[in-house]
């Protein structure tokens, strides 16, 4: 009896040892071009047939937040034309920061709102300035798989989601357009650029190219 109670005992704290590891689940899984999270938040994107999945990268921004990204692209002989970024964000427990939007526009995806707005950059400047950027990171992991952002001006839109009442973690999913072939630069588009007239308009048409590439829905 003994015996059988020591065997018993031993049996539970091995399972104890390595249940926490077994019971760790992926967090977040590409199934084709779907993104399924199942935490902070739960919740599928579902991206048009002519994005392919390029691959994903984890980080820690500026120590003091736990970033991972998500890229979709629509490319051609290396060249991005279109490109959806999914970007989980939360600020780690080593600090108190909160996030905070001075944005005022809204949009309900999936029965989910969303924080939207719309601007343009160029994307070597903006490396040069800010490297260890989300932005400047996500432009290194693109070209370590071969996109070529070399002199490329986009227009992008951003939806932004708090995940909690906390306001401490974040749901980014970032809508980029290539403006080689519209005519326009990152600088035409500027607040006090040439076609600075032309700027609501475009941003209406990219917001609306950007609602229809993906779909978002609860799980």
């Amino acid at each position: 009896m003994r015996r059988m109670k020591r065997t018993i005992l031993l049996a539970a704290a091995v399972l104890a040892l390595f249940a926490p590891a077994a019971a760790q689940q992926p967090a977040r899984r590409v199934e084709g071009r779907t993104l399924v999270s199942n935490a902070l938040p739960p919740v599928r994107l579902k991206f048009d047939e002519k994005f392919e999945y390029a691959g994903t990268q984890s980080f820690v921004l500026y120590d003091s937040a736990q970033v991972e990204q998500h890229f979709f692209v629509d490319s051609e002989g290396g060249r991005i034309r279109r490109m959806y970024m999914v970007q989980f964000e939360g600020y780690l427990p080593t600090n108190t920061h909160t996030y905070n939007y001075n944005i005022k526009d809204t949009v309900k995806l999936g029965g989910l709102e969303f924080m939207y707005d719309t601007n343009v950059a160029n994307v070597p400047v903006f490396r040069k300035q800010y490297p260890d950027s989300d932005a400047g990171r996500a432009a290194a992991f693109l070209e370590g798989k071969g996109y070529v952002l070399e002199g490329m001006d986009i227009i992008f839109q951003r939806y932004v989601r708090m995940v909690d009442e906390t306001r401490r973690s974040e749901l980014l999913v970032i809508y980029y357009e290539n403006l080689k072939d519209t005519g326009f630069t990152a600088a035409d588009l500027s607040a006090n650029g040439r076609a600075a007239a032309e700027r609501g308009r475009v941003f209406r048409e990219v917001h609306k190219r950007a609602l229809k590439g993906f779909k978002v829905s609860k799980l």
